[in-house]
C-alpha cells in the first residue's frame, strides 16, 4: 500500500491526522485515493444515517450587509446589488409553504443587516416555533455578540451556521477587509458552541491565494472544533468583486474534501451545497455520493432569489428551489438515496 493510501486508511480508522499529513493527502491526491476516501465516507455515513438525505428550507431573509468581504456579491460597497429585505410576515409565509412541502428545518440566512435586531429576531423565532413546534430553526446571520447569540438560543433557535472561511490568519486577511478579524470569527464559533447551538463552520474551496497548506489547517480546525455541521463549496467569482477574474474552485477537490470531512467526523451533517450544483450540473448528486447528507432547497420568494447573489450564476430556479422538491427526490432516488421529511438533528 502506498503512503497516500496509508494516510487515508489512518484517517478512516483514527479520524485524525497532523496538518502535514492532511496537506500531503490534498497536494498528492490521486484517483485511487479519491475512490478509497469516497468509498469509506459512504460507508461511514450509511453506518450512521443510512441512505437518508435531510432537506433544509433555505430562506434568504436579506441581502443587505454592512461588511465588504472581497469575494461576496452582496458586500456593502457593491452599488450594483439590488437590495431587499423580507418582512417577518413574509418569512413566516415562506415557512408555511415549506412546511406544506415537508420541510422540518428552516434556515434563515442573510447579510449582516442591522434591521434584524435581537428583538425582531427573537419574536420571529418564537412565532415560527409556535406555528411549527416540530421544526428546527437554523440561523446564518454572521457575527453577533455572545449576548445576542444567547438571546436567539433562548428564543428557540436550534442551530447556527457561521463559516470560519479560513483557519489561517494571513489568508483570512487576504479575503476580508482589515476590520474583520479571524480571532473574532473564532470567538463567535466558540460562543455558539458553548451556548448550546448545533454549530456549523465551513470554507470555500479554491479561494484566491488558498494553498493545500491552508486547506490542511481548515481540516485540522474541523477535527479539533468538532462542529455539528460543515458547509463547504467551490469558490465561485462574482462580477462585482475584486476577485471577478479569478477562476472557480474545482468540483473534484470539493468532493475529495467532503469525503475527508466525513472521515474526520462520521456523524457530521454535511451539505451538498448550491455552489457545488452551480459549477457542476450533477454536483449535488456527486456531493451526496462523496459523503454529504444534507441539501438546502430555496424557500425564498421567487422575486428575490436572483438578488441574493453571493457569486455569479447562482442556481435559484431549478431543482434547488423548494417548489421542485419532486425533481430533487427523483435525482436522489436515482443514486440510491431518499429525501426524508424530519428535523434531521445530528446523531450522537
Amino acid at each position: 500500500m502506498n503512503n497516500l493510501l496509508k494516510l487515508a486508511e489512518k484517517l478512516y480508522k483514527e479520524h485524525s491526522l497532523s496538518v502535514a499529513e492532511y496537506e500531503e493527502l490534498i497536494s498528492c491526491r490521486t484517483d485511487e485515493t479519491a475512490q478509497y476516501l469516497q468509498k469509506k465516507a459512504d460507508e461511514l455515513r450509511k453506518s450512521v444515517y443510512g441512505n437518508k438525505v435531510f432537506i433544509r428550507g433555505l430562506i434568504e431573509i436579506s441581502n443587505i450587509c454592512k461588511n465588504n468581504c472581497y469575494y461576496c456579491g452582496i458586500r456593502g460597497e457593491n452599488a450594483n446589488c439590488q437590495r431587499y429585505r423580507l418582512t417577518p410576515e413574509e418569512i413566516i409565509e415562506c415557512c408555511k409553504s415549506g412546511y406544506s412541502l415537508g420541510f422540518r428545518t428552516f434556515v434563515l440566512q442573510g447579510g449582516e443587516d442591522a434591521y434584524f435586531t435581537d428583538e425582531i429576531l427573537c419574536k420571529l423565532i418564537k412565532d415560527i416555533k409556535k406555528l411549527f413546534p416540530d421544526c428546527a430553526i437554523t440561523l446564518s446571520l454572521g457575527e453577533r455578540s455572545r449576548e445576542s447569540y444567547q438571546n436567539l438560543y433562548d428564543a428557540g433557535a436550534d442551530r447556527y451556521l457561521l463559516r470560519h472561511e479560513a483557519a489561517d490568519n494571513e489568508l483570512y486577511g487576504k479575503l476580508h477587509p482589515e476590520n474583520l478579524l479571524l480571532k473574532n470569527r473564532m470567538e463567535c464559533l466558540k460562543n455558539l458552541k458553548e451556548i448550546g447551538f448545533q454549530t456549523g463552520c465551513g470554507f470555500m474551496v479554491g479561494a484566491p491565494y488558498q494553498t493545500a497548506h491552508h486547506l490542511a489547517k481548515d481540516l485540522k480546525f474541523i477535527e479539533e472544533f468538532q462542529p455539528d455541521m460543515c458547509g463547504i463549496g467551490p469558490f465561485v467569482p462574482h462580477k462585482d468583486t475584486v476577485f471577478k477574474d479569478e477562476k472557480a474552485g474545482s468540483t473534484e477537490l470539493t468532493l475529495y474534501l467532503l469525503s475527508i470531512i466525513r472521515l474526520i467526523k462520521p456523524n457530521i451533517l454535511l451539505p451538498a451545497t448550491t455552489a457545488l450544483g452551480t459549477v457542476d450540473p450533477t454536483g449535488r448528486e456527486k456531493g451526496i455520493l462523496s459523503g454529504a447528507n444534507v441539501v438546502m432547497p430555496n424557500l425564498s420568494p421567487k422575486d428575490v432569489r436572483g438578488k441574493y447573489e453571493l457569486y455569479n450564476n447562482k442556481l435559484s430556479t431549478g431543482a434547488e428551489s423548494a417548489a421542485h422538491i419532486e425533481e430533487l427526490q427523483n435525482r436522489m432516488k436515482k443514486i440510491g438515496f431518499s429525501i426524508v421529511t424530519e428535523r434531521g438533528d445530528i446523531k450522537q
